[in-house]
């Protein structure tokens, strides 16, 4: 991003200031201020233009002010350039199919330097350096008709090419080259080679141009969350961490602000969820979900001194490349008709845990996910625009099967959501077919422990491969869903002879303890297009949170 000269605010172009006068009803001492500030719009288009700040999900929300980056001293030292993009790269797929698109690689980082040890990301003595605590790939296509967001485990098993060492005290890159290093941990990438290492990570895994790269540390998250008065939560239980201790000791709807919603991002060592990075990435995406609709409301973004506090502690915690402030604007003002419903959070599925505790990623699905987003086809959990307008225009559906929505007694799970029923309700066949000893009577025992009725353990004659497999007949689709969700990457497969039993197929790389399920009459959306592991099928079993969604489960 060019630089102001020293004392000097950034001038906007003649387009920006027209926008701004139009648009902004602030009213900001020595800033472009003309008009009647908050007269010459209705608060309606307001909303129009907050959509904006779907672009970049937690920081989304301050793409919608880039009209006010033009006149706030953003580049005078506050906002950290730093090399990271290697757009003309070969892993990049299909790149005509790509072009228009906007791609944001969004990161959090755990940098135990200054202002991050204070709010409790360790020190520097005990941790040297960064890494990337949040991962998360952003696509908006060219058409500007939906967002989606793709969370990458910290943990994940990747090969690190060959990168120039990063020194993150000064956001520089030294002469060091760091070997290439096959079956490492994804967040040492970015610990080792810095955002350009990352970038080059992510591009080979997903095949997507990363044009934007943003990145932000603990601080100014905290910081963040604490200018728009806090964010909504939901938790069926308590929320205790073994390291953090307990984050939220009441269940229910709550508002977290500061420590507490830093932590409750944060925290992978819960033993309720028994998921490790998964469970965290679904509450930050949750929590992401809930911090853009805070955004987007009038309490926000009707409120100068939030709104303008929001942005500063966005820009102080902020560094990236490609973030031009122009372009922010263009970007803004063609996603005006994008609800928070059309932004959909996925997980990269992977089959669990090697023996390094990496986890092992389901390469073919996720090839298949970034497929589907490359060529704009529907994705598990998205509400499309389109789609709405058809719905109320449609003849009214035919009655559900009970626990299913929107679908007939054959069950077609293309496109149907159910609802997670009651484990004790359940009946349970566990099957191994691993080399692991035991592993069935194990997992039964977990199982029943949830309240899930066991009727039989034994060993599965055929291998299986690829994770868990929960296999069911007829409508028994909403069990079946149920029991998958007690099981990170678990596959569901329609089969015959089951009856109301749901099947557990156990393989050597299905992960070797269970997670709680998901709680009765939570929203589950299991996509069954055939076996997950073929090639150009989206996985049917693919985490998914909806930034429209504001249930609790």
């Amino acid at each position: 991003m060019p630089h102001a000269a020293d004392g000097e605010a950034p001038r906007p172009t003649p387009e920006t200031a027209s926008w701004i006068r139009s648009a902004l009803p602030l009213s900001i001492p020595g800033r472009l201020h003309h008009g009647r500030a908050g007269h010459d719009r209705h608060p309606s288009y307001w909303l129009r233009v907050s959509h904006v700040a779907i672009a970049l999900v937690s920081v989304l929300s301050l793409v919608v002010t880039g009209a006010v980056w033009s006149y706030l001293r953003i580049t005078d030292s506050q906002y950290t350039q730093v090399s990271a993009l290697d757009q003309n790269s070969d892993d990049v797929r299909n790149p005509a199919g790509q072009f228009g698109d906007e791609n944001y690689l969004i990161i959090g980082t755990d940098t135990r330097a200054g202002a991050n040890s204070e709010v409790g990301a360790g020190s520097s003595t005990q941790v040297e350096g960064a890494r990337s605590d949040t991962i998360m790939l952003v696509n908006i296509p060219a058409d500007r008709s939906r967002v989606v967001g793709v969370s990458f485990p910290r943990d994940l098993n990747v090969d690190r090419p060959s990168c120039e060492r990063w020194d993150n005290s000064s956001g520089t890159y030294t002469d060091e080259i760091v070997p290439a290093q096959d079956d490492v941990k994804l967040n040492s990438a970015y610990a080792f080679g810095g955002p350009r290492c990352l970038v080059q990570v992510i591009q080979k895994l997903s095949g997507i141009k990363v044009n934007h790269f943003l990145g932000m540390d603990f601080a100014g998250f905290e910081a963040m969350v604490d200018t728009v008065g806090g964010v909504e939560v939901c938790t069926t239980r308590p929320l205790v961490d073994d390291e953090l201790g307990t984050i939220l000791p009441e269940p229910g709807t709550q508002t977290i602000s500061g420590t507490t919603a830093l932590e409750y991002v944060r925290a992978r060592k819960v033993e309720a969820e028994g998921n490790g990075d998964y469970g965290r990435i679904k509450r930050q995406q949750m929590f992401l979900s809930s911090l853009l609709r805070k955004a987007l409301s009038h309490n926000v973004l009707l409120d100068p001194g939030k709104l303008n506090s929001f942005i500063n502690e966005f820009i102080k915690a902020s560094f990236g490349d490609n973030l031009d402030t122009q372009a922010l604007i263009t970007l803004g003002r063609s996603l005006q008709n994008v609800d928070a419903d059309q932004v959909t959070f996925l997980t990269a599925p992977t089959d669990g845990t090697d023996a390094w505790g990496n986890e092992t990623p389901r390469l073919q699905d996720i090839r298949n996910i970034f497929d589907a987003i490359i060529d704009d086809e529907p994705l598990p959990g998205e509400q499309r625009a389109d789609a709405r307008s058809a719905e109320s225009t449609s003849a009214p559906a035919a009655p559900a099967t009970a626990g299913t929505e929107g679908a007939d007694a054959a069950g077609d799970p293309d496109t149907t959501q159910v609802h997670a029923v009651a484990p004790g309700t359940i009946s349970v066949q566990v099957s191994n077919a691993s080399s692991i000893g035991g592993f069935a009577s194990s997992t039964a025992d977990e199982l029943g422990a949830e309240g899930f009725q066991i009727y039989s353990i034994g060993n599965h004659t055929a291998p299986v491969t690829g994770g868990t497999i929960v296999q069911f007949s007829g409508d028994n689709l909403a069990a079946a869903a149920t029991v998958a969700s007690a099981f990170p990457g678990a596959r569901l497969q329609r089969t015959t002879g089951l009856g109301s039993i749901v099947e557990v197929l156990l393989s050597d790389t299905s992960s070797q303890s269970t997670v709680t399920p998901q709680s009765t009459g939570s929203v589950l959306t299991p996509m069954l297009a055939g076996d997950s592991s073929e090639e150009g099928s989206v996985p049917l079993d693919v985490s998914v949170v909806n930034a429209g969604d504001t249930s609790c489960s």
